[in-house]
């Protein structure tokens, strides 16, 4: 995992790395992980394919090994389900796929705003709130390089993100 910071600006934050190994999303994820908290949201977009799945199954699993647990479930893609719910020590992880729904408001629905205000948000597809996305979010766009063996992930900080961008060790 190699980290390149992008010009900054007083709203936002930026920067891009390379993911040249399978083992570089859950990394990523991992150091997201710990320093999230309540009330996060990140959001997870990508083509089909790129890892946005992949870095929320080992961003839930960082959080609940860091709370002395185990998930023992299996962590799939909410793709069909919408939403599911990770207890993860105190801070409860929703992870959200938005595929699917019609329009922003689907998602109030799916108790997105509690989820916004008690938990660590996930969100899949991230574009469909529209206007209901915070404006204080972590953005990771994730994408294939290399024909596909490989990822780029583009982190952007948004509102208090955007400090705490640059606070994270991706060097690890």
């Amino acid at each position: 995992m190699s980290a390149s910071p992008q010009p900054r600006s007083p709203s936002h934050a930026v920067i891009e790395i390379a993911l040249p190994g399978p083992g570089d999303t859950a990394a990523l994820a991992g150091v997201v992980a710990g320093v999230a908290g309540r009330g996060d949201v990140i959001g997870l977009s990508g083509d089909l394919g790129a890892g946005k799945t992949t870095f929320a199954r080992a961003f839930i699993y960082a959080r609940d090994e860091a709370a002395g647990a185990s998930v023992h479930e299996e962590v799939p893609s909410p793709t069909f389900t919408l939403v599911q719910i990770y207890p993860c020590g105190d801070v409860p992880v929703w992870h959200f796929d938005l595929f699917r729904i019609a329009r922003p408001g689907d998602a109030i629905e799916l108790g997105i705003d509690e989820a916004f205000s008690t938990a660590i948000s996930l969100i899949e597809w991230p574009e469909r709130l529209g206007s209901l996305c915070p404006r204080d979010r972590l953005d990771i766009r994730l994408e294939m390089v290399d024909g596909g063996a490989a990822r780029k992930a583009r982190l952007t900080g948004h509102g208090s993100w955007a400090a705490r961008l640059g606070r994270l060790d991706l060097h690890g």
